[in-house]
């Protein structure tokens, strides 16, 4: 039986290293009372990509502090300006102002989350590249605001129910319309399954008072990755987890008790072991040439969605 091509990004990092990236980053900041905080974000993201590999070459984060700074100032500016609305309207004492002061808030937070998602996910794939061949993102704002709004909408009747399927559709939008060079993606999830491994995790959670959310979280992170599909013509590779509740078990002990012990200076080393774990139990399984994949993404460097992803702290993909 012919054995099946199979591949994965390996992650060099180490923790000595980012935790130098890690320190000047917090000082900085300090420093300069939170405003060099973008420069610090690109730091640590530009030493991540360049200790990422895949087939021998390093990925790079073309993103630019002053990119970010734009971004953060934007995202700062709409973030005050919907605390505004809210704080004069409790100013006012005018309960129907007030009302309306908190609808608006909510209602604006709200959209915020798939402007900030669509935002990021263009920006971050726009600025990443391997082999000097950029990601990039191909959704429409407009279709996936309303997209995210109907979701929001079902899942505030159905008592959070719909979440799973919002949640999965979401997935589904991003990768079909995500883009490596001239590789395609798909994400082949189904609302009903993954719901039923929520509920199922859940529950076994608390009879087991916790035991199980290892398994759970195993169970989740092979969900997400055993449904992307990769497409190189007509040729299709396949995404498959190897991560076991034993290693994620290991992986969170371990990070809280550094984190912990050492009152927040060992996080470097924590995010070094999370992206090796990550890296090492995701394989691409098919076949892949990697001489055959072109550039055809376009430059874009507003980089508001990736600030307003990071301050809603939004998981992207």
């Amino acid at each position: 039986m012919e054995q099946q091509e199979t591949r994965q990004v390996t992650f060099h990092g180490e923790g000595a290293k980012l935790f130098g990236i890690y320190i000047v980053n917090i000082l900085l900041t300090i420093v300069t009372f939170g405003l060099y905080y973008p420069w610090a974000r690109a730091a640590l993201l530009k030493y991540l990509y360049e200790e990422s590999e895949f087939e021998g070459s390093r990925f790079t984060f073309h993103g630019t502090g002053k990119e970010m700074f734009i971004g953060f100032i934007k995202a700062i500016g709409i973030f005050l300006g919907l605390y505004c609305i809210l704080f004069g309207g409790v100013a006012t004492r005018n309960v129907t102002i007030m009302m309306i002061a908190v609808a608006v808030f909510y209602i604006g937070f709200l959209l915020l989350i798939p402007i900030a998602i669509h935002g990021a996910l263009r920006y971050r794939t726009s600025r990443s590249s391997w082999r000097g061949i950029h990601f990039g993102y191909r959704g429409d704002r407009k279709e996936f605001l309303n997209m995210f709004v109907i979701g929001a909408i079902i899942t505030l009747i159905t008592f959070g129910i719909y979440g799973a399927w919002l949640v999965i559709e979401i997935r589904k939008y991003i990768f079909k319309n995500l883009r490596f060079g001239n590789i395609t993606f798909s994400y082949e999830g189904e609302g009903g399954a993954f719901f039923w491994l929520n509920v199922k995790g859940y529950f076994l959670s608390l009879l087991t008072l916790g035991i199980y959310s290892f398994w759970w979280v195993k169970d989740l992170f092979a969900y997400y990755v055993n449904n992307i599909r990769m497409y190189q013509g007509e040729t299709r590779l396949t995404f498959r987890s190897t991560a076991t509740a034993g290693g994620y078990f290991k992986l969170i002990l371990v990070n809280m008790l550094i984190i912990v012990l050492s009152l927040g200076l060992a996080t470097p080393w924590a995010i070094v072991r999370t992206m090796q774990f990550v890296f090492s139990n995701i394989h691409i399984d098919g076949p892949l040439d990697v001489n055959a994949i072109v550039q055809t993404e376009a430059d874009y460097t507003d980089a508001t969605g990736e600030d307003l992803a990071d301050m809603i702290d939004i998981g992207l993909v």
